[in-house]
């Protein structure tokens, strides 16, 4: 799968069905047809939408763990806490399940944002909020993850 681009300002109606922005749907056109998995995000109050494909190679890997160490299985357990398969409708609608929009917070006005190759899914003010507390220290944060690397790691 190519790497997801793109943030979009979205609806959610009082069922939490939201549509699939229409660049995203061409981006996940041979996705679309396996389905998604919608779980609640590690560090964010956000959530995120796995294309089925990149869901089966982040269970590949969690699967290698060993689940007689307790913390692994303590890891499993909330990694895995809410998560909930979905498809797109005939209308390219998906519907957030209500304890997934309430630990996200959404309400009305949703963000799709793109993340590498999942979507987070935000509260339009969480999102707006993170953005703006990470942009004080985006600067360092860029330098210690990117700029601190030999050029043969990042490729």
């Amino acid at each position: 799968m190519n790497h997801l681009v793109g943030t979009y300002n979205c609806k959610a109606d009082a069922k939490g069905r939201v549509l699939m922005p229409t660049a995203f749907k061409k981006q996940l056109a041979s996705e679309i047809p396996n389905g998604f998995v919608i779980k609640r995000a590690v560090f964010q109050p956000c959530l995120e939408l796995y294309p089925m494909s990149e869901w089966e190679n982040m269970m590949s890997k969690i699967n290698k763990l060993n689940r007689f160490v307790k913390k692994n299985n303590d890891f499993i357990r909330r990694f895995s806490a809410g998560v909930k398969q979905l498809e797109l409708d005939a209308s390219g609608r998906f519907l957030i399940p209500k304890n997934l929009c309430d630990f996200a917070g959404i309400q009305n006005e949703v963000v799709m944002s793109s993340s590498i190759n999942i979507i987070e899914i935000w509260d339009k003010a969480n999102y707006e909020k993170a953005i703006d507390d990470a942009a004080l220290d985006f600067a360092q944060l860029a330098e210690e993850v990117m700029g601190n690397t030999d050029a043969d790691e990042l490729s």
